[in-house]
């Protein structure tokens, strides 16, 4: 997190909360809501604004309700999942193949799930900032959920060996010289197993 975030944080800690203005997409792009596109449930503008987006994604946090949110000073602007709270990317680097999420951070991948419209999410450890209480936050490895980009489908399906579920399919994956499971999942259950909040609300 940003320092200078931190001190606004101790300078003004009462600041109320803001709810539903910001939203992440199924891309990993960030998106204002203003209260049109909040009244009307539209997706609303995707932020194109470099510098913005990468203060965004340094100082993306989640709470121990399962919250995520983007620590603005000292506002807290709780985000609207629109699937999960990362997405994934796969990409080429000089060790081979990595998977980054939205924040550029990597994904330390131990399974797969696929569910019943073809998504792809990738389980694995991701570097994250917990907040804990009275402004203070950590930084851990922990365990969650990315959504896979929906232009890395074909990339995941190279690496797979699927065989057709109830629902979905399952199978393996190779990753990095290792089979990693592939599991089906209903959409509906990603949130409740990951425990996180798609809709914050005070």
């Amino acid at each position: 997190m940003d320092e200078q975030v931190l001190r606004s944080l101790i300078k003004w800690p009462n600041v109320p909360d803001c709810f539903g203005w910001l939203a992440l997409d199924r891309r990993g792009q960030w998106r204002m809501r203003d209260t049109f596109a909040q009244q009307n449930k539209l997706s609303g503008q995707v932020i194109t604004h470099l510098a913005l987006n990468e203060f965004i994604s340094r100082n993306y946090a989640c709470d121990s309700l399962g919250r995520y949110f983007f620590q603005n000073g000292p506002q807290r602007v709780f985000i609207t999942l629109d699937a999960t709270p990362w997405i994934a990317r796969i990409t080429p680097s000089a060790e081979g193949l990595q998977l980054i999420t939205q924040c550029h951070s990597p994904v330390e991948p131990s399974s797969a799930l696929s569910d019943e419209s073809g998504n792809i999410y990738i389980v694995g450890k991701v570097h994250q900032l917990i907040y804990i209480q009275e402004n203070q936050f950590f930084k851990e490895d922990r365990e969650t959920v990315a959504l896979l980009h929906d232009h890395d489908l074909d990339h995941f399906s190279q690496l797979a060996k699927l065989r057709k579920e109830a629902c979905s399919y399952g199978g393996s994956w190779n990753w990095q010289s290792k089979q990693l499971p592939l599991d089906p999942i209903r959409s509906e259950e990603i949130a409740s197993r990951f425990k996180f909040i798609a809709i914050p609300s005070d």
